[in-house]
């Protein structure tokens, strides 16, 4: 990958992130962090991964952002000053949870061989 295409990552990353944090109002007891970004070579489009706690309430945010992603769109485009800006798709955050699964079955592992 390009350094050029590793800077457009963090850049959109964090611009995301600010949009989500102040123009969105999620509820204070719903955590939205932007995990990741992906943006592809030719700059066509981005893929934005979204981890949401709790996790009941993940599909509730992904879908509200699938459906608020023109706005969102229209705020990275006023905020960034490029010739071509990706647009963006939300998609799921499955690295934490696969983390989460091993740590789980390392965990049960380490119980059986003490007993």
């Amino acid at each position: 990958m390009s350094e050029r295409i590793d800077r457009l990552n963090e850049l959109f990353k964090r611009e995301i992130s600010r949009i989500l944090l102040k123009e969105e109002g999620f509820d204070r007891n719903i955590l939205v962090t932007v995990t990741q970004v992906d943006i592809s070579p030719e700059l066509s489009g981005a893929k934005v991964f979204i981890s949401v706690m709790p996790k009941e309430k993940r599909k509730e945010i992904l879908d509200f952002l699938k459906k608020d992603i023109y706005h969102i769109q229209q705020e990275l485009n006023k905020r960034l000053y490029l010739k071509k800006i990706p647009k963006i798709v939300f998609q799921r955050e499955r690295r934490v949870e696969q983390a989460a699964r091993i740590e789980e079955l390392i965990s049960k592992i380490h119980k059986n061989d003490k007993k």
